[in-house]
């Protein structure tokens, strides 16, 4: 994505991708509850979110050999999830848990999609000229 394009549309292009990441990881946390010796991870939204964007989401480079900030600090910042109720075969999902985060994350990965799709219209209106 240029970098005028990603300037235009700001912070919810990143929102959405670390959205859909973390959704892939809470659905493959869902899917392996019943594995033995699974541990569950996540993503801090949060901090990952502001690393991506206050540490440069919008950097320029002057050469192809410099490395963007995202490239350093990329969004597989994963972690384990500290289990509330440990079970005897070592699995650290709680079902409970990963559907809430699971439907609270889709529910805010939608909402992102809606403030992008409002923006991309916005700009398209402007570049209309309506």
């Amino acid at each position: 994505m240029t970098t005028g394009l990603r300037e235009g549309l700001g912070i919810h292009t990143e929102a959405l991708v670390l959205r859909g990441k973390r959704n892939d990881l809470l659905a493959s946390n869902i899917a392996n509850a019943a594995t033995p010796g699974y541990k569950a991870r996540d993503i801090d939204f949060d901090s990952v979110l502001a690393s991506q964007t206050q540490m440069g989401g919008n950097l320029r480079t002057s050469a192809d050999r410099h490395m963007s900030i995202s490239t350093v600090h990329g969004p597989d910042q994963t972690g384990y999830r500290v289990p509330t109720q440990p079970s005897l075969d070592g699995n650290t999902v709680d079902m409970a848990v990963e559907q809430m985060e699971f439907s609270e994350n889709t529910v805010r990965y939608q909402t992102s999609l809606e403030l992008l799709n409002r923006r991309i219209s916005g700009l398209m209106n402007v570049i209309r000229g309506e």
